[in-house]
């Protein structure tokens, strides 16, 4: 076997693991949706969907790069992580300022918080997917890209 086909099976092995993790943190977000659907209109729910749609993008992007072995698409996904954190962080930011306003809902709350880190760490996973797939397609490491190395 050649290097490069040792690199995708061992990508092939470690994607599936990752993509395991993400299933776990949908399964999760998905049993926190009926207390979200009670929480009133403010701010960080109204951010909620724009988040999932960011890491929705992304997993069905570095699948995407994973089939066609586009390592531009993988750089792409990878791009896209730093604008699930900060949403993340904002919305972070508004539920502590909400629950510190408003002690009552502090439980509801808490379950959007819960939502918010899932899609922050579906949107890491998707990164780490997408450097799986630079590295099975070009034998570099993405850092050694940065640095030219």
């Amino acid at each position: 076997p050649m290097a490069d086909d040792l690199r995708d099976v061992i990508a092939a092995l470690k994607i599936s693991g990752v993509l395991e993790r993400i299933g776990d943190y949908a399964k999760n977000i998905a049993k926190r949706v009926g207390e979200v659907e009670r929480q009133k209109k403010f701010e960080p729910l109204t951010l909620i969907p724009a988040m999932a749609e960011i890491a929705q993008s992304m997993v069905r992007d570095v699948l995407n790069a994973y089939a066609a072995r586009d390592q531009h698409l993988a750089v792409d996904v990878i791009e896209r992580d730093e604008k699930l954190d900060n949403f993340y962080n904002s919305i972070f930011r508004n539920l502590v300022a909400h629950m510190m306003e408003n002690p009552a809902t502090i439980s509801s709350a808490a379950q959007l918080l819960f939502v918010a880190r899932n899609l922050e760490r579906i949107g890491d996973h998707a990164t780490n997917v997408a450097e799986m797939v630079y590295f099975a397609e070009t034998g570099a490491y993405l850092a050694d890209r940065h640095t030219g190395g």
